[in-house]
């Protein structure tokens, strides 16, 4: 990420680059000379800024050193001559670089444009409000580049209650997409099906061995999916959850009380239930009008600052204040994370978050 500061110096580098120039032949014997500050203040140029910008350098970077190299009399030696082909050189650099860059951005535009499409048509945004309920999303993919990853969230109103889910799929790249968008689809078919929270997660994991059928042996093997199912009661005063290997949520009172709700007994996540074991049961607590509950990815909890320490929400939002929207909530959360690794090495991770409210 470019710091406030190094805009403006790379901005300004091939003008200082060209004066340098200029400075140096003033003050240095006639054998000297300063094509070389003139050579890299062309390349620089066309590397870090736009076309006009460019030309512009370029231009008066050769008008310099032919006007500098006649006003010496050695125009017509063969140092002078070299010098200005060494500047007429980098000018036809600086211009190849130049639009090779713009091609490149503009093919990196089409890009994330299709993949933004594919996401939002993938996994739209949950509904602002289901019945008495908030609700905000987001989604920061760690590849920015294309904006499309591995996390999953849905909100859907059932029969049976308002039912969220959040996961996270191993891996990344387009077999990660496809377990996404069979996660999805198979919570969106049977969470209206299913009257209980166990059944719908079984047929999630049915759903993901069948996928992990038709992939490679490393999918067959090593695929498998962390989520996190909810399940408001049709009052929304009680809240289910059952958690398949994933990050605890948060429940976030009316007065800014952050409470994780950790699983009673720890299970695995979707995709390994041929691994045998008894499944955990849910678990149920009681959700106050005015709490939010807070579900994020791993993305989030492994963020790092710079002396490598991980981010927790619990010990990180109370200090925030009360959050009155599932949107603030969201927000703070993003604004919080920013300042946590503002000077940690890059994200490697996506992140996505979903806040619910109880109004």
């Amino acid at each position: 990420m470019t710091s406030s500061w190094s805009a403006p110096v790379v901005r300004w580098l091939p003008g200082a680059l060209l004066l340098g120039g200029l400075v140096f032949d003033a003050v240095t014997p006639v054998q000297y000379t300063g094509d070389p500050f003139f050579a890299t203040a062309c390349v620089l140029a066309g590397a870090t800024q736009g076309l006009r910008a460019t030309v512009v350098t370029c231009l008066f970077a050769v008008a310099a050193i032919v006007l500098l190299t006649v006003g010496e009399g050695q125009i017509g030696d063969h140092r002078g001559i070299a010098n200005v082909i060494t500047v007429v050189v980098a000018v036809a650099v600086a211009v190849g670089v130049n639009r090779a860059l713009e091609r490149y951005g503009r093919r990196l535009a089409t890009v994330r444009g299709v993949s933004e499409a594919a996401q939002r048509a993938l996994m739209p945004a949950p509904p602002t409000r289901i019945g008495p309920l908030g609700i905000a999303a987001r989604y920061d993919a760690a590849a920015h580049e294309a904006r499309i990853g591995g996390d999953v969230y849905a909100a859907q109103e059932t029969p049976f209650g308002i039912r969220l889910l959040i996961g996270d799929v191993r891996g990344k790249g387009m077999g990660a997409v496809g377990a996404v968008a069979v996660l999805l689809g198979a919570f969106r078919e049977a969470a209206d099906d299913e009257p209980d929270l166990l059944r719908l997660a079984d047929r999630l994991d049915r759903a993901l061995d069948r996928h992990k059928e038709q992939g490679g042996d490393e999918t067959r093997f090593e695929g498998f999916t962390t989520g996190l199912l909810a399940e408001y009661t049709p009052d929304c005063a009680t809240l289910r959850l059952v958690n398949r290997g994933h990050p605890p949520p948060y429940l976030i009172t009316a007065d800014g009380e952050v409470r994780t709700l950790e699983p009673t007994t720890p299970d695995l996540p979707f995709g390994m239930q041929g691994l045998g074991g008894v499944r955990s049961a849910p678990d149920e607590t009681d959700v106050p009008r005015g709490a939010t509950l807070l579900l994020v990815t791993d993305g989030v909890t492994e963020s790092r600052d710079r002396h490598g320490t991980f981010y927790d929400p619990a010990s990180r939002l109370p200090a925030l204040g009360p959050l009155p929207t599932p949107h603030a909530v969201v927000d703070a959360l993003r604004a919080d994370l920013a300042v946590w690794t503002a000077h940690s090495p890059s994200d490697t991770d996506d992140r996505a978050m979903l806040a619910v409210r109880r109004d």
